[in-house]
């Protein structure tokens, strides 16, 4: 098969690699349709992740059709079109049975520090990812969901993560109608992170980036107020001032580790990886909301540490949520929310890209060119797969 190869920072190419086979009888194998680059392949891509090796496939967003499973599947069969979730879980540990999915304990060797991911290094299990026109699925009784009809397959794709995040991000925010909400980041999580805000009722939602294009886009998409943070000399105080002195009363960081504006903060956590990754956004986070607010954090940082004015959310009061979204819990809500034409998730890709060129497609999205939001892969022959054709006709 084609998939994505893992050759070092910076450098990936597409390599035909051996299929994967069933290993065990809860598996199951999928002929991948559509698979997204996530902002947080860039941290991989980048060499951020540790123990990310070469060869690894990447990718943790994909749809794709079931084309064998193992002899104890019971919940799928061959030709579902099914959306998987980023998180690899078993539905059944501690964790699990309270839907967090994201912290199931029994699939990564790693499991004390994080759950298991698709396409993300050994750190998060070792799983090879959606980049590519098959991929093996552990636990397929739990995690994959089959695709409503009526549902886009470029819909269902953005369900994998991209959609989820975001609107866990917010519901973690504890949204009260009225309120106001800071986005920070304007890639994809956060723009559906700032239209999840207004579905959960707040009064004045506000997006900070210094991508101008992403920025135009976000607030045309999520109908938002937007702040170039190149154009501020201090960001907490640029908040208070737009909210009568008082900060947001909720701020929610989806940026994570590779956060720009603050050199200290660049060099010390990407550079020279004195903690994991740059905490710009934290900062910004906690000195901005108000006292008694709530910092939600969905941005991706390593697992060593990082240097935050913890005295200050404490003197401030504050409820700081954060974890890797548990997407098969939001499934069912953000399912209706798209059918009831609330949303149209599809409308932030930008880019349709042959898996063929996977390389060129990194060096587009991490580089931020062509206006690039979100881009998708596509198989050889995904186009053409009748599963697909039927369902988008």
């Amino acid at each position: 098969m084609l998939a994505m190869d893992y050759r070092g920072p910076y450098r990936v190419r597409a390599k035909h690699k051996p299929d994967p086979v069933i290993e065990h009888p809860n598996d199951a194998i999928v002929r991948v349709t559509r698979s997204c680059i996530c902002g947080s392949d860039l941290h991989l891509y980048h060499g951020l992740v540790p123990d990310t090796r070469i060869g690894s496939t990447f990718g943790h967003e994909f749809t794709g059709v079931v084309e064998d499973v193992g002899s104890s599947v019971q919940n799928l069969k061959v030709g579902d079109h099914v959306l998987v979730p980023f998180n690899i879980f078993c539905g059944s540990c501690y964790f699990c049975q309270k839907e967090l999915y994201s912290n199931c304990h029994n699939v990564n060797p790693e499991a004390t520090a994080v759950g298991a991911i698709y396409g993300y290094s050994h750190t998060a299990g070792g799983y090879d990812g959606g980049q590519a026109e098959l991929v093996r699925i552990p636990m397929a009784d739990v995690g994959p969901t089959v695709i409503p009809k009526d549902l886009h397959v470029e819909d269902a794709v953005l369900l994998t993560d991209a959609f989820p995040t975001g609107y866990q991000a917010a519901e973690m925010g504890d949204i009260e109608e009225g309120d106001t909400v800071v986005v920070f980041g304007a890639g994809p999580v956060g723009i559906f992170a700032a239209k999840s805000a207004w579905l959960m009722g707040a009064g004045r939602v506000i997006v900070v980036d210094h991508v101008e294009y992403r920025l135009e886009f976000i607030k045309n998409y999520a109908q938002c107020e937007v702040v170039n943070f190149k154009e501020v000399a201090d960001m907490a105080i640029h908040i208070k001032k737009m909210t009568d002195g008082l900060g947001a009363d909720v701020c929610i960081d989806c940026v994570g580790c590779e956060a720009a504006g603050n050199a200290a903060q660049t060099l010390t956590g990407r550079y020279l990886k004195l903690q994991a990754g740059a905490a710009t956004v934290l900062h910004w986070a906690i000195n901005s909301v108000r006292k008694g607010g709530t910092v939600s954090i969905v941005g991706v940082y390593g697992p060593t540490f990082n240097a935050i004015p913890i005295g200050n959310a404490i003197n401030k009061g504050l409820t700081m949520r954060m974890n890797q979204a548990s997407v098969k819990r939001h499934l069912p809500r953000l399912i209706e929310h798209i059918q009831a034409g609330r949303i149209i998730p599809r409308q932030i890709i930008t880019h349709r890209i042959p898996l063929e060129e996977v390389a060129d497609a990194y060096h587009l999205f991490s580089s931020k060119l062509d206006n690039c939001i979100k881009t998708v892969l596509i198989p050889p022959g995904a186009y053409s797969n009748s599963v697909v054709a039927k369902e988008e006709a």
